[in-house]
């Protein structure tokens, strides 16, 4: 969950920690219960990344890169996509046919917009910010997936003040869901 270093480091190693497991996915045989608590384990890492991205990664866009404001919206338009199909996901039993194209379809969403953020985004930041912004952000985004939910909802606002304020709470809800149910712990 948290790897340390600045934002971008921190947010890069995210995406590489989803693409392994996207390709433990892509090898499997079959579904079932391993499928489901691995779909459970990219959902969890998925929803806590978008959250603090949204919280802190977005508002420093708009803050320091031109064309900012542009930009965020347009990352949080591909979370919304993603967060949709999170939760069409989470209804989904594992050995029903439509498991298969919603995950296709989350991981060409999730693909293209980690290589959006990486190839764009990432290297505006970089240029824009001072390395004491970029750790300080760093750690604000470790502190929030921390306290970041662990399931969808895409019916909450996307804004950093909402998210600041509901996400500690649905976050300490779904923690509790997850223990009770053993979600999470493969």
């Amino acid at each position: 969950m948290g790897h340390g270093g600045n934002v971008i480091d921190e947010l890069t190693a995210d995406h590489r920690e989803v693409e392994r497991m996207f390709g433990r996915i892509q090898a499997m045989s079959g579904g079932g219960q391993e499928l489901r608590d691995l779909v459970d384990e990219v959902t969890i890492e998925l929803v806590r990344h978008s959250v603090a991205e949204e919280q802190y990664l977005y508002p420093a866009v708009r803050e320091h890169v031109e064309g900012g404001a542009r930009l965020a919206d347009k990352e949080i338009e591909e979370h919304d996509r993603v967060e949709k199909l999170l939760k069409e996901l989470e209804k989904t039993r594992a050995d029903d046919p439509e498991m298969t194209s919603l995950l296709r379809r989350l991981m060409d969403e999730v693909a293209a917009h980690l290589q959006d953020e990486e190839n764009n985004l990432f290297p505006m930041l970089r240029q824009a910010c001072t390395p004491e912004q970029l750790n300080d952000l760093g750690d604000k985004i470790r502190r929030a997936k921390a306290m970041a939910p662990t399931r969808p909802h895409p019916s909450t606002p996307s804004t950093p003040t909402a998210s600041k304020l509901l996400a500690p709470g649905a976050g300490l809800v779904d923690r509790a869901r997850d223990f009770v149910t053993g979600r999470g712990k493969s």
